[in-house]
Protein backbone atom coordinates (compact mmCIF):
# COMPACT_ATOMS: atom_id res chain seq x y z
CA UNK A 1 0.00 0.00 0.00
CA UNK A 2 1.67 2.90 -1.03
CA UNK A 3 1.26 6.36 0.57
CA UNK A 4 2.34 10.10 -0.95
CA UNK A 5 2.48 13.45 1.13
CA UNK A 6 2.97 16.74 -1.02
CA UNK A 7 2.91 20.33 -0.41
CA UNK A 8 1.99 21.96 -3.04
CA UNK A 9 2.17 25.46 -2.19
CA UNK A 10 -0.73 25.93 -4.18
CA UNK A 11 -3.20 23.44 -5.75
CA UNK A 12 -4.06 26.05 -8.69
CA UNK A 13 -0.61 26.95 -9.12
CA UNK A 14 0.62 23.30 -9.26
CA UNK A 15 -1.66 22.14 -11.16
CA UNK A 16 -0.33 24.27 -13.55
CA UNK A 17 2.96 22.75 -13.32
CA UNK A 18 2.44 19.24 -13.79
CA UNK A 19 0.28 18.12 -10.85
CA UNK A 20 -2.00 15.78 -12.69
CA UNK A 21 0.76 13.92 -14.74
CA UNK A 22 2.73 13.51 -11.63
CA UNK A 23 -0.41 12.24 -9.35
CA UNK A 24 -0.69 9.34 -12.36
CA UNK A 25 2.97 8.63 -12.66
CA UNK A 26 3.29 8.09 -8.86
CA UNK A 27 -0.09 5.80 -9.04
CA UNK A 28 -0.68 5.67 -5.21
CA UNK A 29 -3.56 4.53 -2.72
CA UNK A 30 -3.18 7.69 -0.77
CA UNK A 31 -1.95 10.86 -2.15
CA UNK A 32 -2.30 13.29 0.62
CA UNK A 33 -2.21 17.28 0.30
CA UNK A 34 -0.71 20.39 2.28
CA UNK A 35 -1.05 24.22 1.55
CA UNK A 36 -3.71 23.71 -1.31
CA UNK A 37 -4.45 27.68 -1.17
CA UNK A 38 -8.09 27.57 -2.01
CA UNK A 39 -11.95 27.39 -1.38
CA UNK A 40 -14.37 24.65 -2.54
CA UNK A 41 -15.57 24.93 -6.01
CA UNK A 42 -11.97 27.07 -7.22
CA UNK A 43 -10.59 24.06 -9.29
CA UNK A 44 -12.24 21.49 -10.85
CA UNK A 45 -9.95 18.08 -10.12
CA UNK A 46 -10.83 14.19 -9.68
CA UNK A 47 -9.16 11.01 -10.58
CA UNK A 48 -11.05 8.06 -11.21
CA UNK A 49 -10.86 5.60 -8.57
CA UNK A 50 -10.43 8.28 -5.94
CA UNK A 51 -12.46 9.80 -3.74
CA UNK A 52 -10.97 13.00 -2.28
CA UNK A 53 -11.87 14.95 1.26
CA UNK A 54 -10.81 18.95 1.61
CA UNK A 55 -10.16 20.80 4.62
CA UNK A 56 -10.56 24.58 3.56
CA UNK A 57 -9.17 27.57 5.59
CA UNK A 58 -11.67 30.25 6.53
CA UNK A 59 -9.02 32.66 5.22
CA UNK A 60 -8.85 32.70 1.37
CA UNK A 61 -5.80 31.32 -0.25
CA UNK A 62 -3.90 30.14 2.65
CA UNK A 63 -3.35 26.65 4.22
CA UNK A 64 -5.42 24.28 3.12
CA UNK A 65 -5.35 20.14 3.42
CA UNK A 66 -6.38 17.86 0.79
CA UNK A 67 -6.78 13.50 0.71
CA UNK A 68 -6.99 11.27 -2.38
CA UNK A 69 -7.73 7.75 -1.48
CA UNK A 70 -8.93 5.16 -3.57
CA UNK A 71 -9.97 3.06 -0.14
CA UNK A 72 -13.26 3.69 1.60
CA UNK A 73 -12.74 5.30 5.07
CA UNK A 74 -14.81 3.87 7.97
CA UNK A 75 -15.05 7.45 8.98
CA UNK A 76 -13.87 11.40 8.49
CA UNK A 77 -12.98 14.01 10.50
CA UNK A 78 -11.63 17.65 9.85
CA UNK A 79 -9.19 19.36 12.43
CA UNK A 80 -8.82 17.93 15.91
CA UNK A 81 -11.98 19.21 17.76
CA UNK A 82 -10.40 22.45 19.40
CA UNK A 83 -11.84 25.87 17.88
CA UNK A 84 -8.30 28.15 18.43
CA UNK A 85 -6.42 25.41 15.81
CA UNK A 86 -9.81 24.65 13.50
CA UNK A 87 -10.04 27.44 11.00
CA UNK A 88 -7.01 27.01 9.29
CA UNK A 89 -7.48 23.83 7.02
CA UNK A 90 -4.84 22.01 8.75
CA UNK A 91 -5.54 18.66 9.52
CA UNK A 92 -7.70 15.84 8.08
CA UNK A 93 -8.15 12.43 9.60
CA UNK A 94 -9.25 9.18 7.69
CA UNK A 95 -10.20 5.96 9.91
CA UNK A 96 -9.94 2.24 8.23
CA UNK A 97 -10.01 -0.77 10.03
CA UNK A 98 -6.60 -1.11 10.73
CA UNK A 99 -5.10 2.95 10.83
CA UNK A 100 -5.75 6.31 11.25
CA UNK A 101 -4.64 8.40 8.72
CA UNK A 102 -3.92 12.44 9.88
CA UNK A 103 -2.65 14.41 7.19
CA UNK A 104 -1.37 17.99 8.67
CA UNK A 105 -0.36 20.91 7.70
CA UNK A 106 1.87 22.32 11.03
CA UNK A 107 2.16 26.15 11.43
CA UNK A 108 5.04 27.91 10.72
CA UNK A 109 6.51 29.75 13.74
CA UNK A 110 7.08 32.68 11.29
CA UNK A 111 9.57 35.59 10.90
CA UNK A 112 11.20 36.44 14.04
CA UNK A 113 9.21 33.18 15.94
CA UNK A 114 6.06 35.76 16.28
CA UNK A 115 3.97 33.05 16.34
CA UNK A 116 6.26 30.09 18.14
CA UNK A 117 4.30 30.74 21.68
CA UNK A 118 1.03 29.93 18.99
CA UNK A 119 3.13 26.85 17.77
CA UNK A 120 3.99 25.41 21.32
CA UNK A 121 0.52 25.58 22.10
CA UNK A 122 -0.93 23.64 18.87
CA UNK A 123 1.88 20.77 19.43
CA UNK A 124 0.64 20.27 22.75
CA UNK A 125 -2.72 20.15 21.22
CA UNK A 126 -2.20 18.09 18.56
CA UNK A 127 -0.04 15.69 20.26
CA UNK A 128 -2.76 14.90 22.54
CA UNK A 129 -5.14 14.47 19.53
CA UNK A 130 -2.40 12.17 17.72
CA UNK A 131 -2.06 10.17 21.35
CA UNK A 132 -5.85 9.93 21.51
CA UNK A 133 -6.37 8.24 18.25
CA UNK A 134 -3.36 5.64 19.09
CA UNK A 135 -5.37 4.32 21.90
CA UNK A 136 -7.81 2.81 20.00
CA UNK A 137 -5.57 1.93 16.77
CA UNK A 138 -2.39 2.89 15.24
CA UNK A 139 -1.60 6.65 13.47
CA UNK A 140 -0.15 6.84 10.28
CA UNK A 141 0.93 11.09 10.43
CA UNK A 142 2.03 12.65 6.92
CA UNK A 143 2.64 16.80 5.92
CA UNK A 144 4.82 19.51 6.18
CA UNK A 145 5.63 19.20 10.13
CA UNK A 146 7.73 22.27 9.70
CA UNK A 147 10.17 21.47 11.53
CA UNK A 148 14.07 19.93 10.97
CA UNK A 149 14.60 17.39 13.57
CA UNK A 150 18.25 16.98 13.38
CA UNK A 151 21.39 19.07 12.18
CA UNK A 152 21.67 16.28 9.36
CA UNK A 153 18.17 17.26 8.16
CA UNK A 154 18.89 20.86 6.81
CA UNK A 155 22.02 22.32 4.74
CA UNK A 156 23.05 25.30 7.11
CA UNK A 157 21.91 24.02 10.88
CA UNK A 158 24.60 26.45 12.21
CA UNK A 159 22.89 29.40 10.50
CA UNK A 160 19.69 28.85 11.35
CA UNK A 161 19.79 27.97 14.94
CA UNK A 162 17.04 30.32 15.44
CA UNK A 163 14.81 30.01 12.65
CA UNK A 164 11.38 29.48 12.63
CA UNK A 165 11.24 25.23 11.74
CA UNK A 166 14.67 24.83 13.17
CA UNK A 167 14.49 26.07 16.97
CA UNK A 168 15.09 23.98 19.88
CA UNK A 169 11.68 24.02 20.83
CA UNK A 170 9.98 23.02 17.55
CA UNK A 171 12.83 20.32 17.78
CA UNK A 172 12.47 19.13 21.44
CA UNK A 173 8.48 18.89 20.75
CA UNK A 174 9.04 16.29 17.13
CA UNK A 175 11.27 14.51 19.96
CA UNK A 176 8.06 14.01 22.00
CA UNK A 177 6.17 12.79 19.29
CA UNK A 178 8.81 10.14 18.43
CA UNK A 179 9.31 9.55 22.16
CA UNK A 180 5.67 8.83 22.60
CA UNK A 181 5.62 5.44 20.28
CA UNK A 182 6.53 6.94 16.83
CA UNK A 183 8.90 6.18 13.80
CA UNK A 184 10.56 8.56 11.27
CA UNK A 185 9.87 6.36 8.58
CA UNK A 186 12.88 7.57 6.38
CA UNK A 187 15.21 8.35 9.74
CA UNK A 188 14.17 4.27 9.80
CA UNK A 189 15.76 3.46 6.71
CA UNK A 190 18.42 5.82 6.31
CA UNK A 191 20.02 7.18 10.01
CA UNK A 192 23.15 8.54 8.29
CA UNK A 193 21.68 9.74 4.95
CA UNK A 194 23.02 13.53 4.30
CA UNK A 195 21.40 15.98 1.94
CA UNK A 196 18.08 14.08 1.76
CA UNK A 197 16.23 17.19 1.44
CA UNK A 198 12.22 18.21 0.70
CA UNK A 199 11.91 21.71 0.87
CA UNK A 200 13.96 24.59 -0.78
CA UNK A 201 13.32 28.54 -0.63
CA UNK A 202 12.50 29.75 -3.94
CA UNK A 203 15.82 32.28 -3.06
CA UNK A 204 19.24 31.95 -3.53
CA UNK A 205 18.92 28.92 -6.15
CA UNK A 206 18.84 26.72 -3.13
CA UNK A 207 17.32 23.89 -5.12
CA UNK A 208 19.92 23.84 -7.82
CA UNK A 209 22.42 23.70 -5.17
CA UNK A 210 20.74 21.48 -2.61
CA UNK A 211 20.73 24.09 0.19
CA UNK A 212 17.41 22.44 1.70
CA UNK A 213 15.72 21.27 4.90
CA UNK A 214 13.89 17.85 5.70
CA UNK A 215 10.74 19.39 7.15
CA UNK A 216 7.60 16.80 5.25
CA UNK A 217 7.53 13.52 7.23
CA UNK A 218 5.73 10.57 7.73
CA UNK A 219 5.56 9.74 11.06
CA UNK A 220 4.09 6.75 12.62
CA UNK A 221 3.13 4.23 15.60
CA UNK A 222 5.75 1.88 16.70
CA UNK A 223 4.01 -0.97 16.10
CA UNK A 224 2.83 -0.42 12.67
CA UNK A 225 6.36 0.88 11.85
CA UNK A 226 8.13 -2.55 13.08
CA UNK A 227 5.68 -4.90 11.52
CA UNK A 228 4.08 -3.19 8.37
CA UNK A 229 6.48 -0.69 6.70
CA UNK A 230 8.70 -2.15 3.94
CA UNK A 231 10.08 1.26 2.38
CA UNK A 232 10.19 5.50 2.86
CA UNK A 233 11.64 7.69 -0.16
CA UNK A 234 11.88 11.43 -0.69
CA UNK A 235 11.00 12.80 -4.70
CA UNK A 236 13.67 14.79 -4.79
CA UNK A 237 13.33 14.62 -8.74
CA UNK A 238 9.98 15.94 -8.98
CA UNK A 239 9.30 19.93 -9.30
CA UNK A 240 6.05 21.74 -9.26
CA UNK A 241 6.56 22.91 -6.12
CA UNK A 242 9.11 24.54 -3.48
CA UNK A 243 8.35 20.87 -1.27
CA UNK A 244 8.78 17.33 -3.09
CA UNK A 245 6.50 14.36 -2.27
CA UNK A 246 7.39 12.22 0.15
CA UNK A 247 6.21 8.37 0.38
CA UNK A 248 5.25 5.22 2.59
CA UNK A 249 5.54 1.75 1.81
CA UNK A 250 3.36 -0.36 4.05
CA UNK A 251 2.41 -4.49 3.82
CA UNK A 252 -1.30 -4.34 4.87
Amino acid sequence: MKFISWNVNGLRACDGKGFRDIFAQLNADFFCLQETKMQAGQLDIAFDGYQSYWNYADKKGYSGTAIFTRHQPISVSYGIGIDLHDHEGRVITLEYADFYLVTVYVPNSQDELKRLDYRMQWEQDFQAYIKGLDQTKPVIICGDLNVAHQEIDLRNPKSNRRSAGFTDEEREKFQNLLDAGFTDSFRYYYPDLKEAYSWWSYRFRAREKNAGWRIDYFVLSNRLANQHMTGASIHNEIFGSDHCPVELTLDL
